[in-house]
């Protein structure tokens, strides 16, 4: 049987293969729910559920209703048990990848690709920025700083003046360049700049 402590680890070296320079999140709380896995790529983000052998679809529903909001695409990850009913669980522009135990490792195959992600919410995603980054993407495109407007506002106006397609790019950026080690004192900064 395999556990969710089983797959992360060689997860991530299968998804090195696949997609080259990402960037991993782990358990991202995103509205109501939490994602297992964000991948940040280049040039889109996506969120993998895991449901080991041990997990159920209790949660699913609730679970695939807050990942369609955030990511440009999803993946479920599901070991052999779930393999052959997975895709009556999850929408048909999820990506699934199986993995079982072969020769004592865990082996990977994606049995669909994703499909963009058409329920994907700009303001949702853009929520997972923090304000400083907010910030950056605003400096880069010469908007106004917005310092006494709230963080909602100021996603509005990001949406208003830069093309999706410009923007995208610049979102990921601002994930693959997140340092965690020194958000503190990021956040600190630019409140007191205010």
């Amino acid at each position: 049987m395999l556990y969710d402590k089983d797959i992360r680890e060689p997860l991530f070296d299968f998804l090195d293969e696949i997609y080259g320079i990402n960037r991993v999140i782990e358990e991202k709380q995103m509205g109501c729910s939490r994602a297992d896995v964000v991948m940040v790529t280049p040039v889109a983000v996506y969120g993998i559920e895991i449901k080991s052998d041990a997990d159920t679809y209790a949660r699913l529903q609730r679970q695939i209703k807050d990942y369609n909001l955030f990511y440009d695409y999803n993946y479920i990850v599901v070991g052999t048990r779930h393999a052959h009913h997975v895709t009556e669980h999850v929408p048909a522009w999820w990506g699934i990848i199986t993995v079982e135990i072969e020769q004592g490792i865990p082996d990977f195959y994606i049995l669909r690709k994703p499909d963009k992600n058409p329920k994907t919410r700009w303001k949702r995603k853009l929520g997972m920025l923090w304000r400083p980054e907010l910030a950056h993407i605003q400096e880069i495109n010469g908007l106004p700083k917005y310092k006494r407007k709230s963080k909602e506002f100021v996603i509005t106006k990001i949406l208003e003046k830069i093309p999706e397609e410009i923007l995208q790019l610049q979102f990921c950026e601002e994930l693959m360049q997140r340092d965690y080690n020194e958000i503190g004192q990021i956040i600190s900064n630019f409140k007191n700049n205010r």
